[in-house]
């Protein structure tokens, strides 16, 4: 399915695709996303489900006249996008590799009040409940990332606080 809404907001998760200004934003609040990797995210969002093809990203960021590292400039591109949708390549919420091949935007979009189903198949087909389960599926990852963190800082300080005991008990 193509979208072509040059016009409006495209919605996915706890984000907005501005075309008009040319931004993207998470919760009403502007992301810093450079205009390669915002090309590359509308370019995914203009088809998505679909595959778009290394080829095609060439084509659409770099002109034929323009020399560049082009393997090298699409993974970049790629994980800038990543890394403004807080995505990841292992279990993407956004953006699904298709090794050799390209990439997919996989989460449903709200394209100005047309609904544009999610790649990844969910049980209903309901849209508003598919939306809603898509923020749960987010929040859920997010709170996960968040608990992991905590994890990973309590054990440095339980870490550090043995190793304070340590000397306290050689110092005696």
């Amino acid at each position: 399915m193509d979208v072509r809404t040059d016009a409006g907001l495209r919605r996915f998760g706890s984000f907005e695709l501005d075309l008009d200004a040319g931004r993207l934003l998470k919760n009403g609040r502007a992301v810093r996303i450079q205009p390669q990797p915002f090309k590359l995210l509308r370019l995914l969002t203009d088809k998505p489900g679909t595959l778009v093809t290394r080829d095609d990203i060439h084509a659409a960021l770099w002109p034929g006249d323009t020399f560049v590292d082009f393997d090298q400039g699409v993974n970049f591109a790629i994980k800038q996008v990543r890394d403004a949708l807080g995505d990841r390549a292992e279990g993407s919420l956004y953006v699904q590799t298709v090794p050799k091949c390209g990439y997919r935007f996989i989460a449903p979009i709200d394209a100005g009040g047309e609904e544009i189903p999610a790649a990844v198949p969910v049980v209903t087909g309901d849209p508003e409940l598919q939306k809603v389960l898509w923020a749960n599926i987010v929040e859920l990852r997010l709170a996960e990332s968040r608990a992991r963190r905590v994890h990973v800082l309590l054990a440095v300080a339980l870490a550090c606080l043995a190793i304070l005991l340590v000397f306290v008990g050689l110092a005696r």
